[in-house]
């Protein structure tokens, strides 16, 4: 029984969601249907990029996650179907897939080559898109869905900036808990510390200098920064909303200074 997920902007008000399910089991009544998120900021690429990376690598190898972000058709669209770390993922060409393999190369990359059916000309993530889906859940082969491709659409992104004694990075999410999630990986912090003691400096001239494991390792209502399950440098507050009491949001410059 093959598995595919769900990422999309669609929300919960409408009926868009539902119709994007019954598409689904109506080609594959046996498969699971999984949600990952359906609040997506509308449109925002990188918020779905960001936590499809965090959570694709909990499920099954060979697991289908079907991308509905920015997937309305227009002139010159694009639908493309990838195989990277041994998972799927089937959505617009719109920058996600670049931004979901970094610097790595995709195992497998084809433009889906699905004729339009005009009744869904509206809502392609539940024609062309949930087809071509169901088509590798089943356990078709993804070369079997149109012409190979080199590369996607690339999406330039925001990258940390190393000076001498300093990394510059940005917040990119916020959790719901309010936690500040920022472009700085665990790897790209170890490398450029050494050892060496830091401080973190942020909004309102706010600053850490201690390096936490727990959310709990400080006082309920304090602030604290730790590597969290992203494995990218988060500031919180414990049993707090960081990013409304710190006034931290997406793109905001955070640094770090290593003494």
């Amino acid at each position: 029984m093959g598995v595919i997920t769900l990422t999309t902007d669609l929300g919960y008000r409408d009926f868009y969601q539902a119709a994007l399910k019954g598409s689904i089991l109506s080609l594959l009544p046996e498969v699971r249907v999984i949600d990952i998120s359906h609040e997506i900021p509308s449109f925002n690429i990188q918020n779905a990029a960001f936590i499809l990376q965090n959570a694709y690598h909990y499920f099954p190898k060979e697991t289908v996650h079907l991308i509905g972000i920015d997937t309305v058709f227009q002139e010159g669209s694009r639908y493309i179907a990838m195989k990277f770390n041994g998972h799927y993922f089937v959505g617009a060409d719109n920058g996600i897939f670049s931004i979901i393999l970094g610097e790595k190369q995709a195992e497998a990359l084809h433009e889906i080559e699905i004729t339009q059916d005009l009744r869904f000309l509206h809502f392609p993530l539940a024609d062309i898109l949930v087809k071509a889906a169901c088509h590798i859940a089943k356990g078709s082969r993804i070369e079997d869905l149109g012409s190979k491709i080199e590369a996607p659409l690339q999406k330039v992104t925001l990258l940390p900036i190393i000076e001498k004694n300093i990394i510059k990075g940005h917040v990119s999410y916020i959790d719901s808990f309010g936690n500040v999630i920022s472009n700085i990986s665990k790897e790209l912090f170890n490398q450029v510390q050494k050892g060496r003691d830091f401080t973190l400096h942020f909004k309102r001239n706010e600053t850490i200098n201690k390096m936490s494991w727990h959310y709990n390792e400080v006082s309920e209502g304090e602030k604290l920064c730790l590597f969290g399950i992203s494995n990218y440098l988060e500031i919180a507050i414990n049993k707090g909303n960081a990013s409304n009491l710190l006034g931290l949001y997406p793109d905001e410059t955070i640094i770090i200074e290593f003494s």
